[in-house]
């Protein structure tokens, strides 16, 4: 099993719901921020008694949402004192928040940094003002590169968002885009193609045909600027929709795609465990006041737990693995899993273009991590 061990810590409310976002993020008119706290705080210390003296090290911690720079520091700082009361936590522990633009402020974010936050990530999104409305944002393009701009006065560490192939974005529009948000400096950046996602209000549009996004030319189009542009700038992609500088990757990212172990805290989180030589998966109530009221009665919130079969498993970890630049280590792998992908369905993925093999590591080539699925299927059929 892996040593690798984070945490990641959900906090659910937003000021206003995108209507792009499939995530569990809720709109509330006033919010309890003690009581939700307490009520993490009270399932870390479950999750805590439940690896028992199989109790790992915390190497990675991440607050995302939601909004979780809503979040006063004070109560970031009482979940970070709970973790530390639960777990050791390492002393070079990469500690993430999420941060929209239109929460940000010095204080603030001084705050969170006295408090033990020392990685920000920002959510910019776009940089035209009519693109971010399109995306339903609360901040304009100058709130944005304010809250750039504290962010990289207070943290080391800052990440940026940005959303392409949006409608009607041109190459030439994506290309002097993607060079501005790099000109800012950021040490990481995350890019992610637009997608229309199930039982949003942007899926209702995209059903109606009122909202057309780029057609997959387009689409690869776009993924073909990306590569090119953020490779010249010192930040190659080291995921499908991550770049950074080298020594600079999200490490609870990774540990995600290195198919580590975490706890997943809060409404809606979910989690992988390696308890008693087994991994197993948790996921906790989506709706927050449902979850409360369980971490109330029970001390968690979680609605599902169950063990990971070794076949799924083993599934899970090529498709988290293959999404990394670096690939996986077949060797490791066939270890940790007792079984390994056939030589001939390599091979014949090779043959494709979708794969790359050679020392015992497999690499997803740029066409085959766009179709990572079908090469995963494949792989395991």
């Amino acid at each position: 099993m892996s040593a690798d061990f984070g945490i990641y810590v959900h906090w659910p409310f937003c000021a206003a719901k995108c209507p792009y976002c499939d995530f569990n993020s809720h709109v509330r008119s006033a919010i309890d921020e003690q009581g939700w706290v307490d009520a993490i705080a009270r399932e870390l210390a479950w999750t805590a008694r439940l690896q028992c003296e199989e109790r790992p090290s915390v190497q990675t911690i991440f607050f995302g949402g939601g909004t979780p720079s809503l979040m006063n520091g004070k109560a970031v700082g009482e979940v970070l004192n709970v973790i530390a009361k639960n777990w050791r936590v390492a002393n070079d522990a990469e500690v993430t928040l999420e941060a929209n633009p239109a929460s940000a402020d010095a204080a603030r974010f001084a705050d969170y940094r006295g408090e033990g936050v020392n990685r920000l990530s920002i959510g910019v999104q776009a940089l035209n003002d009519a693109d971010l409305k399109f995306l339903g944002r609360l901040h304009d393009v100058a709130e944005a590169k304010a809250a750039l701009k504290i962010g990289m006065d207070v943290f080391d560490r800052v990440s940026l968002d940005l959303i392409y192939a949006r409608p009607n974005q041109t190459p030439e529009q994506w290309r002097a885009e993607l060079k501005e948000a790099l000109s800012f400096g950021t040490e990481h950046l995350s890019l992610y193609q637009l997608t229309i996602e199930p039982a949003t209000p942007f899926a209702t549009l995209a059903r109606t045909g009122q909202l057309k996004i780029p057609d997959d030319d387009r689409a690869a189009t776009l993924y073909e600027i990306t590569q090119e542009l953020t490779e010249k700038s010192g930040r190659p992609a080291y995921e499908i929709s991550n770049h950074a500088v080298p020594g600079a990757e999200s490490r609870h990212n990774l540990l995600y795609w290195r198919y580590g172990a975490y706890a997943g805290v809060g409404p809606g989180a979910h989690g992988r465990l390696d308890l008693n030589g087994k991994r197993v998966a948790t996921a906790c109530e989506k709706l927050p006041e449902r979850w409360r009221e369980k971490v109330s009665r029970e001390g968690r919130g979680i609605a599902e737990m169950s063990e990971v079969t070794r076949q799924d498993a083993a599934r899970e970890h090529l498709l988290m693995n293959l999404r990394l630049a670096e690939g996986i280590d077949l060797t490791a792998f066939a270890q940790r899993w007792s079984w390994r992908p056939e030589q001939k369905r390599i091979a014949m993925l090779v043959e494709d273009g979708l794969l790359r093999a050679g020392d015992a590591r497999l690499t997803a080539t740029p066409r085959g991590r766009l179709v990572l699925n079908r090469v995963i299927a494949e792989l395991v059929s």
